[in-house]
């Protein structure tokens, strides 16, 4: 199955086979109404105001799934609970949206980075592993004040 929650092939049987996740649209508007406690005539004024917009049948029928009847759940306790208008709890859920998109993409990008960090230590290590061992690193020397003479050694006359 798919992500949508759409039906796919079944390697071992060849037949159809349908998964339910919970982004699936299973529930006609009157489960979805008694599963999330709300008249079946709210769920469809929220549809119309965007707050929670279930998938539709060929036939136009409304089709909600678990994530819908708890985010129903959730406008309702906002609405009840907390005083928030629908357009407050419009820009709320866009808004969490929006976070949980971001979020996504932090780990995206903290995932390419940790792959670029590690395909950079490998390059590094091969570049070290290529280095010349006959050379000898060079020190530089230190300057000081002390004063070093020389004097060749005499040769005696024989």
């Amino acid at each position: 199955m798919d992500a949508t929650g759409r039906r796919r092939q079944n390697s071992f049987t060849g037949r159809a086979a349908y998964e339910l996740t919970e982004e699936t649209p299973v529930y006609v508007i009157s489960v979805a109404a008694q599963l999330s406690g709300l008249h079946p005539q709210t769920l469809r004024q929220y549809d119309r105001l965007g707050l929670v917009s279930p998938d539709r049948t060929a036939g136009r029928g409304r089709r909600y799934s678990a994530r819908d009847i708890e985010l129903l759940r959730t406008v309702q306790q906002l609405s009840q609970d907390e005083g928030i208008n629908l357009a407050g709890i419009k820009r709320i859920i866009e808004l969490e949206n929006q976070v949980a998109a971001l979020q996504s993409r932090v780990a995206e990008l903290q995932s390419a980075v940790e792959g670029a960090a590690a395909t950079m230590q490998q390059r590094e290590a091969a570049v070290h592993a290529s280095y010349r061992r006959d050379l000898v690193p060079y020190q530089e020397v230190q300057q000081t004040s002390a004063l070093v003479v020389w004097r060749p050694k005499r040769r005696d006359a024989d």
